[in-house]
């Protein structure tokens, strides 16, 4: 009797599993774009651990105390017990970020910026160095917490794989008092059509000093735009009265640039929720308008700097904002070849355009930013989430302030009939 033969596609069964390290199928049978990602090197990780805090415990160089603060209005920490003061180093200086971006190839991330494990938890318990006693930490949105036996201060200082510790942070300048200033100013003089329920509702001391999540990527690149260009040769105009027109003739290029460019520092949203920019039930794209942050000036990973304030927990991995990074350069791009094309009065249309990035280097940031939020009520179970939000490093404020329709419609109507009024004068006279 003659033996069946056996299917030899993917997916067939096999008499024995791979051995490790090896493709169960042949990637030779694959599509290219799956072979390429298949066979493609694992990405270059940089180590930004900090072996010395991952107990949890960052005590006083001076004294020992875990009494420690971020000084507010500096990047220093504050020994609350000895009032020793220190300052956290530079992220860029301790592992080298801010050189080699001309010479970089492929993918290079640091650990804080490694790919989330969904199925690891937020919680995280640590055991207290002083009394051994066990300490929950929630890193959805605290970064440290006190034993509840002998007042020790602990915090999430080793790098886990739920995203919820980055490379480095940013430390807030701008104190509480004056990001109340701010947003009581910027509201101030937008008053007069603001929402009456808002004026009522309205009280910046609630604002909440925020560390938001962000990517901060270095890349090297090359872009190649192709189009069209127009130079203006003649301008005449044809027919009378009402009836008149305004013709151009114009030169036609073919037109195409090759750019080769480095990025330093880009930085990118890292969460979900606030890289949703639906404008329609909130005002998240507030949040870019306060850019640009002296990321240079970040320093290593301590929670200490997170004392007193929240912070948010990244959720969007490389390779979520693979396609956004490549939009961004793309516009970059345009931006470098703008100059050479300046001669085409007519404007440039640029009809095709590719991007070769070359190499990349991604670190794990967390950012300061007060926030302050007001939600206007509206039709279903949502109304639109307005926010107010100051840079925690320069004091740059941007919002959005819920407004009165029919006050905006009024006024409108108002300028219109002034308008028409005064040019029918003009006409009369």
């Amino acid at each position: 009797m003659t033996q069946p033969v056996m299917p030899t596609g993917p997916g067939s069964p096999r008499d024995v599993p791979p051995a490790p390290g090896q493709f169960p199928v042949d990637p030779a049978t694959l599509p290219a774009s799956i072979r390429d990602e298949l066979q493609a090197p694992d990405p270059t990780a940089i180590d930004t651990s900090a072996t010395e805090l991952r107990d949890g415990v960052n005590r006083c160089p001076k004294c020992g105390s875990t009494e420690v603060r971020h000084r507010a209005g500096s990047d220093k920490l504050i020994c609350l017990f000895c009032r020793h003061e220190w300052v956290g180093t530079r992220v860029e200086d301790e592992f080298g970020l801010g050189e080699g971006i001309d010479d970089l190839r492929g993918t290079v991330i640091a650990s804080g910026a490694k790919t989330i494990q969904a199925d690891v938890s937020s919680l995280r318990t640590f055991k207290c160095g002083g009394c051994g006693a066990e300490v929950v930490i929630n890193t959805e949105n605290a970064m440290t917490a006190r034993c509840h036996w002998c007042r020790h201060v602990l915090g999430a200082n080793e790098q886990i794989d739920n995203g919820a510790v980055p490379d480095a942070v940013l430390p807030f300048h701008i104190k509480k008092d004056d990001a109340v200033a701010r947003i009581r100013q910027f509201v101030g003089k937008r008053q007069m059509f603001a929402l009456k329920a808002f004026k009522e509702e309205f009280s910046p001391e609630n604002v909440l000093g925020v560390y938001l999540p962000y990517m901060v990527v270095d890349a090297k690149a090359s872009a190649q735009v192709a189009g069209f260009g127009e130079v203006e040769t003649r301008r005449y105009t044809r027919g009378e009265g009402k009836d008149q027109k305004t013709y151009f003739d114009a030169d036609v290029y073919q037109l195409q640039r090759h750019v080769d460019f480095t990025v330093d520092d880009l930085t990118m949203e890292s969460s979900a929720q606030r890289g949703n920019l639906d404008t329609k039930a909130n005002t998240n794209n507030i949040v870019n308008t306060i850019l640009p942050f002296d990321t240079k000036n970040a320093v290593t990973w301590n929670a200490s700097y997170l004392a007193g304030y929240t912070s948010e927990k990244r959720d969007r991995d490389v390779a979520h904002l693979n396609p956004q990074l490549e939009d961004q350069l793309l516009s970059i791009a345009r931006a470098q070849v703008q100059s050479s094309v300046r001669q085409y009065g007519r404007g440039v249309r640029w009809e095709q355009e590719s991007i070769d990035v070359q190499g990349t280097r991604w670190v794990a940031m967390y950012l300061p930013v007060w926030l302050y939020s007001y939600q206007e009520p509206g039709s279903g179970s949502k109304g639109m989430l307005h926010y107010i939000a100051v840079n925690g490093r320069t004091g740059e404020t941007m919002g959005s302030v819920p407004v009165q329709q029919w006050k905006l419609i009024t006024a409108a109507l108002t300028v219109g009939t002034l308008v028409e009024g005064v040019a029918l004068w003009l006409v009369g006279r």
